[in-house]
């Protein structure tokens, strides 16, 4: 049986470990460790005041949420997300999203809409005045808004692990000054569907908000492949 000691150090580890995971998840998030790099281990632990062991366990559970990848005889890197995964990614993304408006559109209380309309109306000020950084932020918590408060914990739970997977994606951000105004009307596609507890609609809309991202992944990548012919083109010339 284990002692009560055992179980005081078996505790503290855990939540050392927790506690880095999440430290370090976000750096990887907000850029601070680049895509593809390999991650050294011993300079994180001397960077939070740790052993390695701990790091060790944190990297492990970032690996099985799909942010790093451990590479026999190599080490272990920030994941790099390809495009072909991205659209998969999405694909799901935009299934559990449209199940999450359905269900704050049908359950959700009053309170819930009514905090849905305060978040719409603080984003619609950031597009109005063109204040891209500001949009960003208020558009990443609407979304994540809307999975918390539609009750399903499972759902929240998967959807949140893609969104970070996704964050990974080279063009994660393919929002730009241009799209607020598109971005804003398909939000408020979904705040009218969600206070009208219009439950199908909800779904629609929310489904077709993040298929819209999709299809700018691939019109990005369109675009990418086009001016990269022209420049071969033009070398050739």
């Amino acid at each position: 049986m284990m002692t009560a000691a055992a179980k005081l150090v078996l505790l503290q580890k855990h939540s050392l470990t927790s506690v880095l995971e999440r430290e370090i998840e976000a750096m990887i998030l907000r850029g601070a460790m680049p895509v593809g790099e390999r991650i050294n281990e011993l300079q994180l632990a001397e960077t939070f005041g740790t052993s390695r062991s701990p790091v060790r366990e944190a990297l492990r559970a970032l690996e099985a949420a799909g942010l790093v990848e451990a590479v026999p005889n190599r080490g272990i890197f920030i994941r790099r997300v390809d495009k072909a995964f991205a659209l998969e990614v999405y694909g799901v993304r935009a299934a559990l999203f449209g199940y999450a408006g359905q269900l704050l559109a049908t359950d959700g209380s009053a309170d819930d809409h009514a905090e849905l309309l305060s978040r719409h109306a603080a984003m619609g000020e950031a597009a109005a005045a063109h204040r891209f950084e500001a949009y960003l932020p208020l558009n990443f918590d609407f979304h994540d808004f809307i999975v918390a408060a539609s009750g399903n914990t499972v759902l929240a739970a998967q959807y949140r692990a893609l969104v970070k997977q996704l964050r990974l994606f080279r063009a994660r951000n393919l929002m730009s000054g241009d799209t607020l105004a598109v971005s804003h009307r398909e939000h408020q596609t979904i705040v009218d569907a969600v206070v009208a507890r219009d439950g199908p609609g909800a779904y629609r809309a929310c489904f077709d908000h993040v298929e819209m991202g999709r299809q700018r992944v691939i019109a990005q990548s369109t675009d990418e492949s086009s001016a990269a012919a022209s420049v071969e083109e033009t070398k050739s010339a």
